[in-house]
């Protein structure tokens, strides 16, 4: 052990169970749901009556090697098509969705603890858009299934973070409530505006207060994972047709849309103040990088010079209070460290998923270089047990 070492992963993830979404959904929404079905020889997943392509194989098995395009977003050097990066599938293993085994994987790792996000979850509140009965009761038997197999926090090292689907508010209330009973230290919702019959709501809306009341009030920390935010819209414009999938995108898609969600749902929490009604709400920006912060900064500062007395104190210091974010291991952390504190940043491998890093460790020791061993040591670990208030095991 070292100074930075074991470390808390603060983004790793599991590969959902088949049954993830169906064990405990009321039978009475199987058509406007989540179900299976075969089609042209493959096992396809049906979201609120629609074959979802968010990720190409739902079923995850075969699934692609943790890291293994790696290369590929350090520049690809190559000059490897994402297919050509992706390389040979393999059988899913143990550990991408038993606790047991994960927690093996962990220890020869060096990871004391982390958090598990889904991978496939992020991708399907979209699709539920317009049935927020079906999106609550979808999500809600997922975390279920969530407690079932994973727990909200396995020996103290495993914390399955649960989803709470914002498209009914009240019902995204009575799920918080549930959830932090059952012992969840914290929940991931969408960062994106809301879809309501006729357009859209900001999530910071008074109409969602409660829930925002509610996790302040619980001290649990609300994470926005990054998934289909629903900014398919936006290249629509100007490039129509094509299905959002998770990884497989036109380079448009990804130059029109890339840090766009994020930047906005940071921008409109503080704009419209939620910070201010709820001063003890802590948001983590999960596997959305941190690249977007210099340019989000700035803006804000301009909005603040240009609106005097709107903000009750500088946005850029609501920001640095209120808001952690886990960068990217292909970010210039070091560079960075000069806009956002120190004490804001988590580190999160992203593993096993392809984007990831090889090995949890590899963002010390690639992504940290050049970082003084104080900020790696608060990077690496001390910030996410702080922010959780959940102690380093071993």
């Amino acid at each position: 052990m070292t100074e930075t070492t074991p470390i808390f992963d603060f983004d790793n993830h599991y590969y959902e169970a088949e049954d993830a979404f169906t064990r405990h959904q009321d039978k009475a929404l199987r058509t406007r749901g989540v179900r299976w079905a075969d089609i042209d020889g493959r096992r396809r997943l049906i979201v609120g009556g629609k074959v979802n392509s968010y990720v190409a194989n739902p079923t995850f098995d075969p699934v692609a090697r943790p890291g293994c395009l790696y290369e590929w977003y350090r520049g690809n050097p190559e000059q490897q098509s994402i297919v050509e990066a992706f390389g040979e599938l393999e059988p899913i293993r143990p550990e991408y969705r038993d606790p047991e085994a994960r927690l093996a994987v962990m220890d020869e790792q060096e990871v004391a603890a982390t958090l598990l996000f889904p991978t496939l979850g992020v991708g399907l509140e979209d699709a539920l858009r317009d049935d927020p009965e079906a999106a609550a009761g979808v999500f809600s038997a997922f975390n279920r299934w969530l407690e079932e197999d994973w727990g909200f926090a396995h020996e103290g090292r495993i914390f399955a973070v649960p989803y709470v689907q914002l498209l009914d508010p009240e019902a995204a209330v009575a799920e918080l409530r549930s959830l932090i009973e059952r012992g969840a230290v914290a929940v991931n919702v969408r960062n994106a505006p809301v879809p309501v019959p006729g357009g859209y709501r900001s999530p910071f809306d008074p109409g969602y207060d409660p829930f925002w009341g509610l996790a302040a009030d619980a001290g649990v920390v609300v994470a926005t994972h990054a998934g289909n935010d629903g900014y398919d819209a936006l290249i629509q414009m100007w490039e129509p047709g094509g299905a959002e999938s998770s990884l497989f995108r036109s380079p448009l898609r990804n130059v029109v849309t890339k840090n766009r969600a994020v930047s906005d749902f940071y921008a409109t929490a503080i704009c419209h103040k939620v910070f201010e009604r709820f001063p003890a709400l802590r948001l983590a920006s999960v596997e959305n990088g941190a690249s977007w912060i210099p340019d989000l900064l700035h803006r804000l500062d301009d909005a603040a010079n240009r609106s005097p007395g709107y903000f009750a104190e500088h946005p850029t210091d609501t920001f640095g209070e209120h808001v952690w974010v886990t960068p990217f291991w292909e970010d210039d952390v070091p560079g960075l460290l000069d806009v956002v504190r120190a004490d804001r940043f988590l580190l999160g491998s992203d593993w096993p998923h392809a984007e990831g890093t090889r090995r949890p460790m590899d963002f010390v020791t690639d992504t940290l270089a050049g970082v003084p061993d104080a900020d790696v040591a608060r990077i690496a670990r001390s910030n996410a047990t702080e922010l959780l208030g959940v102690p380093l095991p071993g």
